[in-house]
């Protein structure tokens, strides 16, 4: 029987309503920035954990559906992410789905609406009834790069056009930038709970927080999920400095005596990793099974790390983009996890699988382990208890 799912409050939303007409009506725009963090004070979605007190998450990373579209090896790449997907789900019945960044490699994309793809990568979760979010990795929104064989005497081979929505468009590989994929996911999808971030952190936007609640009470709650764009694409690969603030000044506000479990993701790997990553193999305190790569990190460190690092409510962190990683180490704290390369698409031949994140309640843990696409699980690992 598919798990009941919870929907968005209602009565949150009436009340971020009625603070924002009340401050239309005040006129005071000198403290806008101020007043975003108390617009967004409560998240404006909550999750429930289930009946039995867990709330279980599947974390798909790097699927780059599209890859080479116009060849038959890429179509079958993308058949192959929906099995691995598909596998997935029906073996861990997840409350949740995080989508972790590179969901489409959009530079390979010879299309004007890159949004079609991305609607195929998170079919398999919808056709499941279940709820998911998604962030932005590198690939999602980069500029079309031409293949140099496309110029050689076969010439560029075929493709549908898009039908133009009026008279001046002509076809063309527009590409299809990060607001425009995150608007039209959330306008044709009811279980998404993907949020276009503040504006004033423009130009990352996938930034924002989710709030696990009690299976009693909604307004209680359990953990936090905090979602952060880390770049690159059509801009650098970081978190700057603006995101940092907004979530000091977030997670200071609906979680001020840092009672509630805090949980991260976003898809580039801070250089913090650089300093845990394990030399040669995996050994304790690390758990995984592959290092098979050098971290490839942000190109730069603008305060979100120190900030996390000061946070004992903070207890892990999950990103993607090396492929060949599927490692958590200790960092403070917290700790640092790689999710596990899930989608046949990208570079590497290793096998694929998916991270598991499950909360449980009484008593209160983290774990999570690995899920791979012919059944097994490896890697455990107790987040916080």
């Amino acid at each position: 029987m598919m798990k009941e799912r919870r929907t968005i409050s209602f009565t949150v939303l009436f009340s971020l309503l009625t603070i924002a007409i009340a401050y239309q009506e005040a006129g005071n725009h000198d403290d806008e920035e101020e007043y975003s963090f108390i617009l967004q004070k409560t998240p404006e979605k909550y999750l429930q954990l289930s009946s039995n007190g867990s709330f279980k998450i599947a974390v798909f990373a790097d699927l780059h559906y599209g890859e080479n579209a116009w060849t038959d090896w890429g179509p079958i790449q993308d058949v192959n992410s929906d099995r691995v997907m598909s596998t997935i789900l029906d073996k861990e019945t997840p409350d949740f789905v995080v989508y972790l960044g590179d969901v489409i490699t959009a530079n390979n994309l010879p299309t004007a609406n890159a949004s079609l793809y991305w609607e195929k990568a998170i079919s398999p979760t919808r056709a499941r009834g279940i709820p998911w979010a998604t962030i932005f990795g590198n690939h999602d929104d980069a500029s079309f790069e031409w293949p140099i064989e496309w110029f050689s005497a076969t010439g560029i081979p075929e493709y549908q056009c898009p039908s133009p929505t009026n008279g001046d468009e002509h076809c063309g590989f527009r590409g299809t930038h990060r607001l425009e994929l995150i608007n039209n996911e959330i306008e044709r999808n009811t279980l998404s709970y993907s949020i276009k971030g503040p504006d004033h952190l423009w130009p990352s936007v996938s930034n924002y927080v989710l709030q696990v609640s009690s299976p009693e009470n909604p307004k209680q709650p359990i953990a936090y999920l905090y979602f952060l764009d880390s770049g690159g694409g059509s801009y650098p690969e970081v978190i700057s400095s603006a995101q940092a603030t907004w979530f000091k000044h977030k997670s200071e506000k609906i979680n001020p005596d840092l009672r509630v479990p805090e949980i991260i993701f976003w898809h580039i790997p801070s250089k913090a990793y650089k300093k845990v990553a394990p030399k040669f193999g995996i050994h304790k305190p690390c758990v995984g099974s592959i290092n098979k790569e050098k971290v490839a990190a942000q190109q730069a460190e603008m305060g979100i790390m120190k900030i996390l690092g000061n946070r004992s409510s903070v207890k892990a962190v999950f990103t993607g983009h090396n492929h060949g990683l599927d490692w958590c180490c200790p960092y403070k704290k917290l700790w640092l996890c790689f999710a596990r390369h899930t989608g046949y698409g990208g570079y590497g031949n290793w096998p694929r699988g998916a991270r598991i994140i499950e909360i449980t309640q009484q008593p209160f843990s983290i774990k999570s382990w690995i899920r791979m696409e012919d059944g097994h699980k490896h890697s455990e690992v107790v987040l916080s208890s």
